[in-house]
């Protein structure tokens, strides 16, 4: 047997692409279904794979699912970036030299109306065989998506996000005071804190937003009254307008009404509250396609909001 024999894998791309999708999916027969080929045919495979590897990669319950072992997960972090590597081969041989191929873009919802248009528009028009495709999700689901490869980059605030993680900062936005028109501190150039924290609030209760707003007032020994909670922007906005609450965002929109068409007040908070960084993150235990590096590139160019506007 000569020598380059002996350094060829015992392994198929194959097979990791079947491990990976199982651990993704969770049950062998979803991902069966996924890939479009038969659950005996995927199990084998991964059968297969343990054989070669003489490690048990996985634990297979049928009420359970697909469960990795510790040496599955570790396989799972390799499979991965062999399997991006060798798709990324594929296209520079048998492309065009034209970026081409898929990009997920994961968004916290708030950020979304933003950060998605110039990359849906400006972007896809510099390279059009680039397919982007977007999913908004909490910061935490985002951060699993990239962990799992569901998604290649995200687009999020600098706050509770994973050590690991690689970043890029995109812009600034500093938090704001927001009132209905004809709310008595509307007037106001700015507003105090101290003030704020003696009025009913409307929180925006989606992390980070929650824990950041909570912060700026446990910061100064104060806890806001929260009269109403929702997961939703454009709720505290409404529920604002209606003059329910005063609430405190970081995003800033154009429109000056609410969804119901009533004025909304934006105010500056006194003291300076820090600013917030709106960064795009990625996986560093995968390799980056030449696309993705580009769509970062990108976004860091990107004539984003300032910090006050």
């Amino acid at each position: 047997m000569s020598s380059s024999e002996a350094a060829l894998p015992a392994f198929t791309l194959r097979q990791l692409a079947y491990l990976t999708a199982a651990a993704d999916e969770g049950t062998i027969a979803a991902a069966a279904a996924a890939l479009r080929i038969s659950p005996s045919a995927m199990s084998d495979a991964i059968t297969e794979l343990e054989t070669v590897m003489g490690e048990q990669l996985c634990i297979r319950r049928r009420a359970h699912g697909l469960t990795l072992t510790p040496v599955g997960e570790h396989l799972l972090r390799h499979a991965r970036r062999i399997l991006a590597e060798a798709e990324e081969l594929s296209r520079m041989i048998g492309g065009n030299g034209r970026l081409a191929g898929p990009i997920v873009v994961g968004c916290y919802p708030t950020l979304a109306p933003t950060v998605f248009p110039p990359l849906l528009q400006d972007f896809a028009a510099l390279h059009p065989e680039i397919e982007l495709s977007i999913k908004e999700a909490t910061q935490d689901q985002l951060a699993d998506d990239l962990t799992s490869g569901r998604i290649d980059v995200a687009v999020v605030y600098d706050m509770l996000l994973p050590a690991h993680a690689h970043r890029a900062r995109l812009y600034e936005l500093r938090a704001h005071a927001l009132f209905a028109a004809g709310h008595p501190l509307a007037s106001r150039a700015e507003v105090r804190l101290e003030e704020l924290g003696e009025l009913d609030m409307v929180l925006l209760d989606a992390q980070p937003s929650s824990e950041h707003t909570l912060s700026l007032f446990a910061e100064h020994g104060l806890v806001p009254k929260i009269r109403h909670r929702t997961a939703s922007y454009e709720v505290v906005r409404t529920l604002v307008a209606r003059g329910l609450g005063y609430g405190i965002l970081v995003s800033r929109v154009a429109n000056p009404n609410s969804n119901e068409g009533l004025p909304l007040v934006s105010k500056s908070i006194a003291p300076a509250v820090r600013p917030v960084g709106v960064s795009m993150i990625w996986a560093p235990d995968r390799p980056l396609p030449a696309r993705t590096h580009a769509l970062i590139e990108f976004a860091q160019g990107v004539n984003w909001p300032a910090t006050d506007l």
